[in-house]
Order: structure tokens, then C-alpha cells, then sequence
């Protein structure tokens, strides 16, 4: 059986961060994009990640940053993988020594192939997270429709974008994803999370994966 790996991004509290560990998350996000709700400091992430226990990953998230403020941040929060959500190239993302994925916004007519062989065999690179198109950077909370993603893409596939407990069985029976990445899905309100929703999703990965594929 094939174990989708999952990731609960925009931890900003101490107890999400132990709800999600606890449920058996795979990797913890961390935002560095001050207009998100759910951004923190480098000092807050410091704090945080300090309390992540060994093999769950601490993954930091940017959009259109410096490489001096990212490289700042890096400094003083220990990151395992980090994930860019703008309009970085593959030499930039790969600029830090560290793995690293990047985001696509997927929509209508947009070339999901070609945008993925732009990143792929850049080094370090871990992965595609496909994502909402919306106004701004994120999926804002949407899904997109699954079916515009090709199975022959060169890198491993982390779905996103307006993955809750609800619709995460279908999803990932779906696409048959790498990972899944969930943020506003397991929220009760911007930036803080719902346990019973991070336990209740996780539990339905595990559902998707013991079962057939749609």
C-alpha cells in the first residue's frame, strides 16, 4: 500500500503543532510571507520548530523573498526543505543547499508540463505542489480541477489547494499524490487550527490510501 505523506502548513501555535505531530503528520509549514494570516517571525518559527521531534519535517514557506531574507531566516530557524509559492526560478530556489519545492497555480490552459520541466533536475529540488490559481499567492481556500494534471510529470506531485476532511478521500484516490498539503482546511479560524479537523484529515489519507483508486 502506498503511504501519501502529509504535510499541515501554517502553524502558528504550539498546540497545532503537537495536535499535527501527534495525528502523524510527515512535515510541518511554516510561513515567511508577512501578508498571510498565518506568517510568523523568525524568532516565532524559532521557537516552534524547536519543538518539532526527529523525521517530521520543518518545511519554510516564501514568496518573491531576497535571497538575503531568506538566507537571514535560515540562519535562525532550521529548515529541512523549503517551498517557494512565487515567481523564483530554479536557480534561485536552489541557491541555499537545501531541498526545496515549488509551487505551480494550476488553471484552465495553463502548461503544467512545461512549467515542470523548467524545475526539473534543477538541484535539490524535491517536488511540485499544485495549487489554485487565485488573486495573489496561495489557493486561498480552492480547489482546482484535478483532472488538468498530466500523469507523466517529472516531479513528485504534493496536491494542494481546498484539501479538507471532507474532500480528501476523492482527492487523493484521484490524483494518487506524493504528499497532500493542507492549510485553511484544518482551520477554525485564520491561522489556528482545529484539532478533531487535523485528526479527521489525516484519517481520511489513510482511508484514500487503503482503498481503490477512482
Amino acid at each position: 500500500m502506498k503511504r501519501t505523506r502529509i504535510k499541515i502548513c501554517g502553524i502558528t501555535r504550539e498546540e497545532d503543532l503537537a495536535t499535527a505531530v501527534a495525528a502523524g503528520a510527515d512535515a510541518l509549514g511554516f510561513v515567511f510571507y508577512a501578508p498571510s494570516p498565518r506568517y510568523v517571525t523568525p524568532q516565532r518559527a524559532a521557537q516552534l520548530v524547536a519543538q518539532v521531534p526527529a523525521f517530521v519535517a520543518r518545511v519554510g514557506l516564501f514568496v518573491n523573498e531576497s535571497a538575503e531574507a531568506v538566507g537571514a531566516i535560515l540562519a535562525q530557524v532550521p529548515l529541512d526543505l523549503l517551498q517557494f509559492h512565487g515567481d523564483e526560478d530554479a536557480a534561485f530556489c536552489a541557491a541555499f543547499g537545501r531541498p526545496w519545492i515549488k509551487a505551480a497555480r494550476v488553471k484552465p490552459g495553463f502548461d503544467l508540463l512545461e512549467y515542470a520541466s523548467a524545475f526539473a533536475g534543477a538541484p535539490g529540488i524535491s517536488g511540485l505542489l499544485l495549487d489554485a490559481h487565485v488573486e495573489g499567492y496561495g489557493g486561498g481556500g480552492k480547489s482546482f480541477d484535478w483532472s488538468l494534471i498530466p500523469q507523466s510529470l517529472p516531479l513528485p506531485v504534493i496536491l494542494s489547494g481546498g484539501l479538507h476532511p471532507g474532500n480528501i478521500v476523492e482527492a487523493v484516490r484521484a490524483v494518487r499524490p506524493w504528499a497532500v498539503d493542507v492549510s485553511s482546511g484544518v482551520e477554525s479560524a485564520r491561522g489556528i487550527k482545529d484539532a478533531q479537523k487535523i485528526t479527521e484529515f489525516i484519517a481520511g489519507v489513510r482511508d484514500a490510501d487503503a482503498g481503490p483508486s477512482l
